[in-house]
């Protein structure tokens, strides 16, 4: 699935776009408390929280995301994989 952030176009060489690079970075950072990290979703990206997670999601599935940033693509792989395995 290559069909990530809305109509963003990849960057130059075929890489992430610069949407698809904000929703990785800001899913590596550490949140203090409830509600912190859907405030940074709505304020930084300018996204409803089910929107980034629907990108987020696509971006799992994504060659060009795990060749970016592979250790939080592959830890959110194993998150989504247990999650999956306890239904």
């Amino acid at each position: 699935m290559n069909d990530v952030p809305e109509a963003q176009p990849p960057a130059a060489g075929g890489g992430l776009s610069a949407r698809a690079r904000a929703v990785l970075a800001l899913e590596r950072r550490n949140w203090s408390g409830p509600g912190a990290k859907e405030r940074a979703i709505r304020e930084e990206l300018g996204l409803a929280p089910v929107r980034y997670y629907q990108l987020l999601n696509a971006l799992l599935d994504d060659e060009r995301a795990l060749a970016h940033d592979p250790v939080t693509v592959n830890r959110l792989r194993r998150v989504r994989a247990a999650r999956r395995a306890e239904r």
